[in-house]
Parts: structure tokens; sequence; C-alpha cells
């Protein structure tokens, strides 16, 4: 290749990069590879994709750039050879519930023209724009449920659960707490009502009233004596429960608040639209006899055989179902034909989300530009794996650069080009170990990832678990499951596989609510706290155990801090500037607000009297500041903690490090290793959803490791999962499909690894098959 061919990358010290150099071609497809939290994601996403995006900001109008999220300027002396970048990530976080599959795909938009201009109309009405079928819109929303297809209403059994309680009690569950929950109950006793008479035995007109009206009458409450205060008479207006949540649902800017409310509200499908969101005008205007909440509703491989016989022929009917069609292919080469077009965004998986927009992505026709993509095969069964890379290769052949950070070694196998980072993670990591083509790393023998990348499929170690008795829920009907009957084996390792959507988070979520053991825990790669303030040390618990050491020394005695001192989330030790953020806000004229280190703590957190306190030798932000694999030896009255974030490969996060800043695998391993700090943990039900995604090979090993100490131990784990060295590492095995969407949500096989492996119609046997020890290399 010429010089000019490729990208090149100088001096680069995101995060944990120690100063890299780096080179790698353009028009290839590059994997990055590393244990997790070896920098890769540091690499490519906060250096390269950042770089690209800065670049093209800079030629961006001022007042167009505040509308653009922005990855911030990577810490790189040079990066040269870089082309227009576009970044796929597992952002599970949309827009609203309003998106969907048919508005990330636009699939949506050919829809509403296909109705609009080939609809069949009622006779002696007139043809409707586009807009008109969208609930998006003014003109096309239901005028009942603004479009939401769902209209919600509070009742008498939502808003008073017990009704055996009297109002003093707390009889009305909906109402505020603390004082304006008081000041609610001292308006009625006020106006009349017997707040101490149990609320079923109050007559009918006097609970309608006072959870339903629309009065609002204001009357003097003279306050009950408190020998500790003085309280002086007041006017009140009361409200009655209905209005107060309704107004919180719709109103309040408090999430939380939004959250409180909504568990009092009642949701029924619209009156007017029946759920389906549009004007009856609208739904009145059909195409192949229907009309288009129907067509949004199907599996999006069933309306491709819906608009297939209208592709023939010049007219508008052809044109769009032929754009339809030619998106749909996209989406059901890459395993998504279960998906309809109006299912919410918010539903979706991160793995899900990123592959609508690949399909969106290939049906651009961009060329000459580098896609950053995490980790795509996440959620995949191997066989949907296949149609991506396949998909990949012809992003790549029209003239683009694929980057992707990547653990799944099938799909690192096709790469051109491999850029290896490590060797280990955090502190440990940041180097780049090899940048060349993928067949080379087995020379690199200090790479992790070589190790699993040439190796060849190793035999169980031990014969299978017996089980200890069986779980057997009957009906479980939800999504695409219909009265489905399953055995789970107890005391064992169970793996529950299939093709994506055909069934299987489904069925772990009802083998959660199934009520038959002791105790159920779900260890989710939910984010273990949405804000900086929430960290590995709170989350853990190992902040209360640091901060009473520091309130322990002589000098915190004798200035008489107790371990409330160190907080960094209350008045008093914290840096009053920056409320204990460590960081302030900086607004910026035309763009968007940044973030800069504190200017009096510079990021400390604390305030300067509680950092001149120490405990051998370190302040309390020093101690945040430490690896946990630090920190095991430092803090010997945490062992217990420390010693279980390492057992789970997580010894290189520091004790501070935000919750905002852990990655989805490393969230559900921090609380996985919370759940094995616990005593007593036999006969429980574990149950995780996909726990080795977004892990290298050498951090599944890890996981899987504990995860086979709490079976021995007497509990049960049941987890979802892709990885066939998972799979074929388990007791029992329970595949579902055959495929996805209607097409899944049976059996199709249950047993050993291998008794799977050897069954008939099962998609995942063959690949199950293909990896057994002597099979392939």
């Amino acid at each position: 290749m010429e010089p000019d061919q490729y990208v090149r990358v100088r001096g680069a010290r995101v995060h944990n990069l120690r100063g890299v150099d780096v080179v790698m071609p353009r028009d290839a497809l590059v994997a990055f590879t590393g244990v997790s939290g070896s920098g890769k994601s540091s690499l490519a996403f906060g250096t390269l994709y950042a770089e690209s995006q800065r670049r093209y900001l800079e030629s961006v109008a001022p007042y167009a750039r505040r509308l653009l999220h922005q990855a911030g300027t990577p810490d790189v002396d040079d990066v040269t050879g870089l082309p227009p970048a576009v970044a796929l990530e597992q952002r599970r976080s949309v827009p609203s519930s309003r998106s969907s599959v048919g508005t990330v795909t636009m699939i949506s938009n050919s829809l509403r023209m296909l109705l609009s201009r080939a609809g069949r109309y009622p006779e002696g009405t007139e043809r409707l724009d586009s807009d008109a079928f969208s609930p998006n819109t003014a003109v096309g929303a239901c005028p009942e449920c603004h479009g939401q297809g769902v209209v919600y209403e509070v009742t008498e059994e939502s808003l008073v659960p017990d009704p055996s309680l009297s109002v003093r009690q707390g009889a009305i569950a909906s109402w505020p707490g603390a004082w304006q929950g008081k000041n609610l109950r001292d308006l009625l006793a006020v106006l009349g009502y017997d707040i101490d008479r149990p609320w079923r035995e109050l007559p009918e007109e006097q609970r309608e009233w006072i959870l339903f009206t629309d009065e609002q009458p204001v009357v003097t409450v003279h306050p009950e004596r408190d020998p500790d205060r003085i309280q002086r008479p007041y006017q009140g207006k009361y409200s009655s429960a209905k209005r107060l949540v309704l107004h919180a649902y719709a109103d309040s800017k408090s999430e939380t608040s939004r959250r409180k409310a909504e568990r009092f509200l009642v949701g029924a499908a619209c009156p007017l639209c029946g759920g389906r969101r549009l004007r009856p005008e609208a739904l009145a205007v059909t195409f192949a006899g229907h009309d288009i909440a129907e067509l949004a509703s199907m599996p999006l491989q069933a309306l491709a055989g819906v608009l297939r016989p209208y592709t023939e022929g010049q007219g508008a009917a052809a044109v769009l179902s032929q754009d339809l069609i030619a998106r749909i292919d996209v989406l059901v080469e890459l395993g998504l034909g279960y998906l309809s077009a109006s299912r919410s965004s918010p539903t979706l998986s991160g793995g899900e989300l990123q592959r609508l927009r690949l399909a969106t992505q290939l049906r651009s026709g961009l060329f000459g530009v580098v896609y950053v993509l995490d980790e795509p095969s996440a959620g995949l069964h191997p066989a949907d794996t296949e149609a991506l890379t396949s998909v990949l290769v012809r992003l790549k052949r029209s003239g683009n650069t694929v980057f992707l950070v990547e653990h799944d070694l099938d799909v690192v196998r096709t790469a051109d080009w491999v850029v290896d980072v490590g060797p280990g993670a955090g502190v440990h990591g940041g180097t780049i170990l090899h940048s060349g083509p993928v067949g080379e790393l087995a020379g690199v023998e200090e790479s992790v990832t070589r190790r699993y990348l040439f190796r060849t499929p190793s035999a169980r170690v031990g014969a299978p678990r017996t089980p200890r008795g069986w779980l057997k829920p009957r009906g479980i009907t939800r999504n695409n499951l219909r009265g489905l009957d399953v055995d789970v084996p107890l005391g064992v390792f169970t793996a529950i596989t299939g093709v994506s959507g055909s069934g299987k988070s489904t069925l772990l979520d009802a083998l959660g609510s199934s009520g038959e053991t002791d105790r159920v825990v779900r260890v989710n790669q939910q984010p273990i706290g949405r804000t900086p303030r929430s960290n590995l040390a709170t989350y853990t618990g190992l902040f209360d155990v640091v901060r009473k050491l520091f309130a322990a020394t002589d000098e915190a005695g004798r200035r008489g801090y107790d371990a409330g001192r160190f907080s960094f989330n209350v008045q008093g030790g914290r840096c009053e500037t920056c409320k204990g953020e460590g960081y302030v806000s900086v607004e910026l004229l035309f763009l968007p607000s940044t973030y800069a280190p504190c200017p009096d703590c510079h990021g400390a957190r604390y305030n300067p009297a509680t950092l001149e306190i120490t405990y051998d030798g370190l302040t309390i932000a020093q101690v945040l500041d430490l690896t946990v694999d630090d920190a095991y030896a430092f803090l010997p009255a945490a062992r217990r903690q420390l010693g279980t974030l390492r057992d789970v490969g997580l010894g290189y996060l520091r004790l501070g490090q935000p919750a905002t800043e852990l990655s989805g695998g490393e969230a559900q391993r921090v609380k996985l290793a919370s759940e094995l700090q616990r005593t007593g943990r036999g006969r429980t039900l574990y149950l995780l959803d996909e726990p080795t995604a977004g892990l290298h090979p050498a951090d599944t090993e890890v996981l899987m490791r504990q995860l086979g100490a709490l079976v021995d131990g007497g509990a049960t784990v049941v987890v979802v999962e892709h990885d066939l060295d998972v799979i074929l590492a388990a007791d029992h095995v329970i595949d579902l499909g055959p495929g996805g969407g209607e097409q899944g949500g049976t059996i199709v096989a249950q047993g050993t690894p291998e008794e799977v492996a050897a069954a008939p119609g099962s998609r995942t046997a063959p690949y199950l098959r293909a990896h057994l020890p002597g099979s392939r290399p």
C-alpha cells in the first residue's frame, strides 16, 4: 500500500493509553482486540472517532455545532490519513419512546408514502399527505391519546391499595411524603373529613371527592401543638390525589417523581384509535387489505411477503414496495426479520439497535468513510454473526474502512488487520502489542488474545453436575412464548441458547418471577449508577470501610471529624466549589457546556482541611485513586470486598472510578462481586443475561470460574448465552427457536451440550458440533 493509504496515530494518551503510536490501513477491515479495560475503545472511539468528529465540527457553523453530540477533543499528538468517521456504538439510550425500528431504518417514511400514494381510500375521500399517517405529527396523531396509543387514568384501587388503612395511616399511597403529605391530611381534617376512620368505611361520595375532585378549596390550618417548635396557622390549598398524580407525571422535571407517579397510573388502549395511535381517517386507508398500523406491526419478514407481489411495474406502489423490500432484506440478512417497524426503540438491545443503524448505513451508499463499531457481534447467535461479517465485508468493498472493537474471535479471524492492545487492563494495559495482519499475532508472546485466537477447542473438564431438583414453571405466556412448559435443573449451570429474538431473555424473566426458590438474583449489565457521584467504592460498600478508617485516625479524633466528614456527597468535608463532583461545568458561547477540573480542589473532591488527614501517609482522595489491586495490599480491613472484585477480574479499576466510566460488562461484574461478598448464598437462583457480552475470552474464563464456584456452593446459575465455550461448559442447555419472533418461542432441544449438538432442527447445533474438541482448529 502507498503511505497515504494508512491512518497514522502518534502520541495517543486517552484514558490509559500510554502515548501510543500505531499505523492502520485504510479500505480494510481492522479489528481492535485486547482484554476488557485494555484501551481498545480508548483508541477506536476516544481517539480515532473523536479526532475525526473534531475535524468535521471545525468546518461547521458555531450555531449548528452546539446541536451536535460531541465526543470531545482527544489527547493525541497527531493523527494523519483519517477520513470522515461514523460511530455505531451500542448506546442503549434513544431519543424517546416515539423512536421505533421504522423511524431508525426509514421504513416508516416509505410505508407512509406507500399508503399516501398507493393506498385504497374510502369512496369520496381525498388523498392524505404522508404526514397524516404518522402518529408523531399534529395532522396524524389521534386527538384523544396524542399519538401514544394509550390513555392513562387513575382509579380508586391504584391510589388506595389498602382500604383498611385510615387517611392518617397512609391510605392514599399516591400522596407525597414528609410535610406535603401531612399538609394534605391536615387540610382534609379542617374540611371536615374523618382522617382516622378506615378508608373503606368512608361514604362513597367522600372517597370520590377526596380522590377526584376538580375543586381546590383554600382553608386555614392550625397545626397540632409541638412543644419543640413554634408553628403558626397557615393557609393551604387542597388538590385531589388524581390532580397531583397527573400533574407529577405530565409536568415534573424530576425523573424520580415521574416514575413514582407512574406507579399509580392505569394504562388502557385509547378508546378512539384502539391503540393504533392515528386519526380515524388515516386508519381508513388500506394497502393489500391492511391499514398502516397493521402493516407496521407485522414482523419485517412477513411485511416483505405482503409487499412482494406489488413490486412489478413502474407505478408508485411498485417503486415504494421495491424500496421497502430492499431495506427489509438487509435487516433480515442481519437476523432482524422478527422485529416489526412499530417496535419501540427503548425495548431493543444495544446489539439490535447497532445492527439497525448498520443496515441503514449499508443503504446510504457512502464511500470513503471510516465506520467505527463497538462489538457488533454482541448479543448475536453464531448464525447471525456470519451474516454480520458478510455485511461488514460489503461495507469495506464499497470503498470504506471498518474499525471494530471486537471480542468474538470468529469475527476477528475474518479481519484484514488486527490491533491488539494490552497486555493487561487499566494501568497494566494501554500499549500496542501488535498492529498488522491477523496471522502475525501468533508470534507476539505478550498477547493474551493470541492464546485464544490460535488455540484448538479443549474438552470439558469433568462430567456434568447432577441436579438436586427441578424448577418446573408451566404455561409461560409472554411476548413470543405461548404456554411454554420448561424444566430447569437446580444446583447446576444452565445455558439458554437460540437465535436473536427466539425468546431467551423472556424466558429468563419468567424464571425470575416463578417464586419457587428461596431467593432470586438478577445480575444485569445496567449501570451501577448514572452520575459520577456513584462509583466502585460507594456501590460495593468499600467507601464505608475507608471513611471509618480515616475517622479512626488520631488527628481526625482531635478535630472531631466523624466518618461523614470523609464523604464527598454531603457538606462538611467536600469541596464546596464543585460540591464534591471534582469538576465544574464551563459555559461556552454558542457551544455545549463542557467540564473542567475544579479550580480549587483540582479534582480531589475534598476541601483542604479534610485532605490534611492521612491514613498510612495517603489522603482519602489518594486512597480513592488506588486500583483494586493496590488497595488490596494497602487496606487489610477491606480485603473481603477487594478480593471479590479481583476474583471477577476487576483488579485494574480505581476505587473512585465513576460509575459512568464502566462498561456494561464491568458493571455486571461489579454486581457479581457484591453478591459474592454475601454469606449463605446457597439455594439461590442467579439469572444472568449474556454475562460474557463485552468480555475478552480471558475475562470470560475468570467469570466462569466465579459462576462455577457459586454452583459448587449450592446455587443455581442460569445464563442467556451465545458464547460457544460457555455453552459447552454448561451442565444443561435449553435451546429455543427455531427462529426469532413468531418463528421462535419453543424449546427445540435440551440436555447436555453434546446432546443439543446432535439435535436435528436446532440452529445452534451445527455451531456447537463445529466447536467440539477435534472438530477444527
